[in-house]
């Protein structure tokens, strides 16, 4: 595919989600675009996200702290706690559709939301907000879905383009946080990287200091994007 010119655009500076007392902005890449699709499979590979219909990236001028992070799915390498997670929610049916909305799945984010964020700005949602946040007008959006005993109790949103998955969201039934549900969904991800033969699992950003982003070093190998290259993380962990 031929390499599509794209102009970018810098957004306004806002208080960072991720670290305290810093301030973050990011560079979103035109949404004007005609091809919006080929301009995302081209920027995924340099380290940008999505985010309903925006394409972006962080652009802070004196932080680096956000690192882009993708697993490389064929030769991962499963640890105790993943095999301990698959088996605990062993109950669980899993099926992988296309992205929609339905009140189905509004209310269960709706649950999610209130428990997560409350007070946070982004509770007590309307399906607008459903629908411009996950779901995607010019991609292709999968929502994997995890039930016990036909009721939905979690969802993962992941896009798939020609570089690999890329992890969007995950939400879920705040009544069976144990079961790690989170962790499932990231190696429901993966298993289906593998089975279709795909190389990469895109996680979106870790950040050095933010404790609640140290989960997306657990999957490895993994590589991390410097700004020029996907450079192989070595570190490496117990089992």
């Amino acid at each position: 595919m031929s390499q599509q010119r794209i102009k970018l655009y810098q957004g306004s500076v806002t208080p960072c989600s991720y670290l305290e007392n810093k301030e973050a902005v990011n560079i979103y890449a035109d949404p004007h675009h005609p091809n919006p699709k080929a301009i995302y499979n081209q920027l995924i590979k340099r380290g940008f996200r999505r985010s309903g219909e925006y394409v972006y990236r962080p652009g802070c001028m004196d932080c680096s702290a956000c690192v882009p992070v993708r697993i490389r799915c064929n030769e991962f390498k499963s640890r105790r706690t993943d095999r301990r997670n698959l088996a605990q929610n062993a109950d669980l049916s899993v099926k992988f559709t296309s992205a929609e909305y339905t009140d189905e799945y509004f209310q269960l984010y709706s649950r999610y939301l209130s428990a997560r964020h409350h007070d946070g700005g982004m509770d007590n949602p309307e399906p607008e907000d459903f629908k411009r946040f996950l779901l995607n007008p010019w991609g292709e959006a999968i929502f994997v879905e995890a039930r016990l005993n036909g009721e939905l109790i979690a969802i993962a949103v992941t896009d798939a383009t020609p570089e690999g998955l890329s992890a969007v969201y995950t939400f879920f039934d705040p009544e069976h946080a144990s079961r790690g549900l989170g962790r499932f969904c990231i190696l429901q991800q993966i298993e289906l990287c593998q089975s279709m033969n795909i190389d990469y699992l895109y996680l979106g950003y870790w950040v050095d200091g933010c404790q609640k982003m140290q989960y997306k070093t657990d999957y490895r190998p993994q590589e991390h994007f410097d700004g020029q290259h996907w450079v192989s993380e070595q570190t490496t962990e117990s089992d």
